[in-house]
């Protein structure tokens, strides 16, 4: 397989140390109002700056809205949040189209009112709640990037980002996103719970008056400029090969290893290399790096490949988790 080299402009170094200088700055500033979570943190960024939504995996209760808020607030981003609900309609979210009159003239004419999609940084709480056509609707805006209401097409700002919630714990009345959805989101981070050291301070904060106010780290066009740049941050054909053997070995088959063949039912998809790699260059930029290797491949197998494996009953029987399966995924490829 043969790379083409990416075009390099005179500022793209400079924009990289930008970029490390960025990630450190905003690291501090959620500090300030968030405790513990970093490597939440750090995929968030990697989200953002390779443009791919993520998908928030944890229980209730665990400041996942603050954090993403806070983030927003950090890079001067439009931050709305949306609960989703059974009943609640496609325009709901996208937006519709109304009727107004010009009291003057007494013309009448259709008038678009954009919907909480259009903002930088979206919030679908607990998406696995609404209707499959809602679910349809935004996830046709986070692919295409825009909105289309009576054959008019509106376009979304730049930077735009959903980061959508699942409630793990209650199933009764959802509908739980099938896997060609799925597979539309970048990363699946999961939101633990904070160690006992952690959670003590997270109770001397919030019990002890408003959180300390963030300052704006980057502008919107400053991180539209760094999205633009991740796409030229070169990537050696020896780790693009690696991210490919990776996603094939996680498909039942002669390139996978037992746990695969043994507790897989559907591997992952093409789609999941290409995330792999922009989200490898993004994390290198993050870094201060002017190249994505193969570590950076291989720090992101578990986000990106997670939620787009699917166990089969014997794996279900066995407690055997996919997380376990990708660990041997990793030792079994190897990296030349």
């Amino acid at each position: 397989m043969h790379t083409q080299p990416a075009p390099v402009e005179g500022s793209d170094i400079q924009w990289v140390a930008e970029a490390a200088r960025a990630r450190d700055a905003v690291r501090s500033e959620i500090a300030k109002v968030i405790v513990g979570q970093r490597e939440v943190v750090d995929l968030l960024l990697v989200s953002l700056f390779s443009q791919g939504h993520g998908l928030f995996i944890g229980v209730p209760g665990l400041a996942k809205t603050l954090l993403v808020h806070t983030l927003a607030d950090t890079l001067a981003l439009e931050f709305k949040r949306v609960q989703f609900t059974p009943d609640l309609m496609p325009s709901d979210i996208t937006g519709t189209e109304v009727l107004e009159e010009d009291r003057s003239t007494g013309r009448r004419e259709f008038r678009f009112l954009p919907g909480p999609v259009f903002t930088h940084i979206l919030l679908a709480d607990e998406i696995n709640r609404a209707s499959p056509k809602t679910q349809a609707a935004l996830l046709q805006a986070m692919q295409e990037g825009k909105v289309t209401v009576a054959g008019q097409d509106h376009p979304l700002p730049r930077p735009f980002l959903v980061y959508a919630t699942q409630n793990p714990v209650e199933q009764e009345g959802t509908y739980p996103l099938p896997e060609a959805q799925l597979d539309r989101f970048l990363f699946s981070i999961e939101v633990d719970y904070p160690d006992a050291d952690e959670e003590v301070e997270v109770v001397r904060r919030t019990t002890a008056g408003p959180p300390e106010p963030v300052a704006k780290v980057l502008t919107p066009e400053q991180i539209a400029r760094l999205q633009d740049l991740v796409p030229r941050i070169p990537v050696p054909d020896v780790t693009l090969a690696y991210a490919v053997r990776l996603v094939r070995a996680t498909r039942p088959g002669p390139e996978a290893p037992r746990a695969v063949n043994e507790f897989v039912a559907w591997g992952a998809g093409p789609r999941a290399a290409q995330h792999l790699i922009s989200g490898a260059k993004a994390r290198a930029m993050l870094d201060g790096r002017f190249a994505a290797g193969p570590d950076d491949v291989t720090a992101l197998v578990g986000p990106v490949l997670k939620h787009r494996i699917v166990t089969n009953f014997r794996a279900e029987a066995q407690g055997v988790g996919v997380t376990e399966i990708l660990d041997e995924v990793v030792r079994f490829v190897p990296r030349a």
